[in-house]
């Protein structure tokens, strides 16, 4: 199997486990930055495949994640609608998985950027480091927001995560 081939594989499987939990997740603002990251994967595979097919791939910034803004917003809706959070007790253990994947995925494509000899792929894969590493942070804040919902609102800092 290709290098390409596997991180195909990768952003299919992370997208398809993005949708999972967003069909599992009953707060709509949690389900929406899951289904967000499941769009990032699916335009991942799409530059992968490209890549793969010797196409020259351009990544504008309009196709960037905006997940920080994104989660910002969720967080701000969370807030301001004063209900109480309740979440189902395997919410958290999905959350903790999927930060660990997109860790791996991060330092996959880091690795695999200073491999390659071509600077163009060589970016795209880094670029895409990047955003798993933005995926990571996000799930992380998600994360801590599970284990701490009415402190963890009063004390976010989301002005440190800008683009």
């Amino acid at each position: 199997m290709s290098v390409f081939d596997f991180a195909m594989q990768m952003e299919l499987d992370g997208r398809s486990f993005y949708e999972e939990q967003a069909a599992r997740t009953e707060t709509l603002q949690l389900k929406k930055l899951l289904l967000e990251m499941a769009s990032d994967e699916q335009k991942h595979y799409e530059i992968l495949k490209a890549m793969k097919e010797g196409e020259n791939v351009s990544y504008d910034s309009e196709e960037a994640t905006q997940i920080f803004k994104s989660a910002k917003t969720v967080f701000e809706e969370l807030k301001s609608s004063g209900s109480e959070f309740a979440f189902a007790s395997d919410l958290r253990d999905a959350w903790v998985q999927a930060r660990e994947i997109e860790k791996k995925a991060e330092a996959f494509y880091r690795q695999k950027a200073d491999e390659v000899d071509d600077a163009g792929q060589k970016e795209m894969l880094y670029r895409i480091a990047d955003e798993e590493h933005k995926h990571w942070t996000t799930i992380d804040h998600v994360i801590s927001f599970l284990d701490h919902p009415k402190n963890w609102l009063e004390n976010a800092e989301w002005s440190g995560l800008g683009e």
